[in-house]
């Protein structure tokens, strides 16, 4: 309950922080400018791309004399942000989660970007994909800048699923056989015959449910309806998806029970459900790999998107100086090269072409499937206003399900029943 009521207040505030005071974009950019950008990535590779690109900007912007990112733990991320911006400490951009950006954009948080963008020579506005910014869009404005719009796909350790005597996801899909009730059984074999994990579903942890979007989305579930008013969790189609995954789970043993943690990059599962950023990881990997899409559903091949976007806060210190470093970071140039973590929305970039030569450890067709297609058919992960105060609730209503002997229909009754209430605000 603290953790709940805490991050709503830290959105309680920003909100009540935007909706008065200043609203001058910043002040003070003539100079000396240090510009603070906040991500969840501490990953070296990113770094060092972000530091590369700042550099750059830097030398023709003798103004700005320092650019630094600030990563923040992704579990504590959005709370970590709000905090700041209500205790009067804002960055100066932000990258935000796509579960909080309808409360971002529609706040009055984030300065408008538009001018900013087409203000820019060669910025080449008008080939962002507008399925891509569609979320970070109020009243036909851009709000945020969705540098991530990538697909989940999945990691396979060939070696580990080899050694337990099962076909390959890839031999799988060559059958047309790569479905849900294939790839929890592949995982089963692999827990049984190695000891180690099956499948694990990345950051969710029995804490992140907004990533278990990436299997219901298969059964047709949806936690809310499009327009956000309806709850999705009591409806047959989330019981059927959540009464698999629960038997996968305390049955076949196919995904990691509560309590069990199995990182997939160190070798110690057999498939993970992540995005690929998290290719790097595999750099000097010890054991065989593969990337495959998400296994069919009972409806069909489906694509999950998880997406962030890149916003300036209006009361940073500098906000126009945000906003033009934000124009250059996310131009047609850095935007190929940001292109090997983190899919980008410029449909000029989404070719095999343009990504293998910025991913030269993912093959071609595991980019177009995974990537280019994942894209083209995919929904993003959930996301609706008030998304701290909610995501705790379903959290905490969700809690009974992580049991062997749960009663799936009358827990998922019961997350409708603690959100109701928030979904009809």
């Amino acid at each position: 309950m603290r953790a709940r009521t805490t991050a709503a207040l830290a959105v309680a505030a920003l909100l009540a922080l935007t909706a008065c005071g200043s609203d001058n974009g910043g002040s003070g950019d003539d100079g000396p400018i240090t510009l603070r950008m906040t991500t969840w990535s501490a990953n070296e590779a990113h770094v060092a791309l972000f530091d590369e690109i700042a550099d750059e900007y830097r030398k023709t912007h003798p103004n700005v004399t320092a650019i630094t990112f600030d990563a923040i733990p992704f579990e504590s991320y959005t709370t970590t942000l709000t905090t700041q911006i209500a205790g009067g400490n804002p960055p100066d951009l932000a990258w935000v989660l796509e579960n909080a950006a309808p409360d971002f954009v529609s706040s009055g948080a984030l300065l408008p970007l538009d001018d900013t963008l087409r203000g820019t020579d060669g910025y080449h506005f008008d080939e962002l994909a507008p399925a891509a910014t569609k979320l970070w869009q109020a009243d036909g404005t851009l709000y945020g800048y969705p540098f991530s719009t990538s697909p989940f796909g999945i990691f396979v350790n060939t070696d580990l699923v080899k050694a337990a005597g099962g076909r390959t996801p890839a031999e799988l899909i060559a059958a047309n056989q790569w479905t849900w009730e294939n790839a929890t059984k592949l995982g089963s074999a692999v827990n049984t015959k190695t000891g180690k994990a099956g499948l694990v579903v990345r950051d969710f942890d029995y804490k992140g449910w907004d990533n278990l979007s990436t299997v219901w989305t298969g059964w047709g579930a949806e936690a809310w309806s499009a327009d956000g008013r309806t709850c999705g969790f009591d409806k047959p189609e989330m019981v059927a998806a959540m009464t698999f995954l629960h038997e996968a789970t305390f049955t076949g043993r196919a995904f990691p029970g509560p309590g069990t943690t199995a990182d997939f990059f160190a070798g110690e599962a057999g498939m993970t459900i992540t995005q690929i950023s998290r290719a790097s990881l595999l750099k000097d990997a010890a054991f065989g790999w593969d990337l495959v899409p998400l296994p069919a559903g009972p409806k069909g091949d489906y694509a999950v998107i998880g997406q962030g976007g890149l916003g300036v806060l209006k009361k940073g210190r500098h906000a126009e100086a945000a906003a033009d470093f934000l124009a250059f970071f996310t131009n047609p140039a850095n935007s190929a090269r940001l292109a090997q973590f983190f899919p980008p929305p410029r449909t000029s970039l989404l070719t095999t072409d343009t990504l293998a030569r910025t991913n030269p450890l993912l093959k071609p067709e595991q980019l177009e499937a995974v990537v280019i297609d994942g894209i083209s058919t995919g929904v993003v992960k959930p996301s609706h206003t008030g998304q701290a105060e909610l995501s705790q609730a379903v959290r905490s209503a969700l809690d009974p399900l992580w049991k062997p002997d749960a009663d799936v229909p009358a827990v998922l009754a019961g997350v409708c029943t603690a959100i109701n209430p928030l979904l009809a605000k």
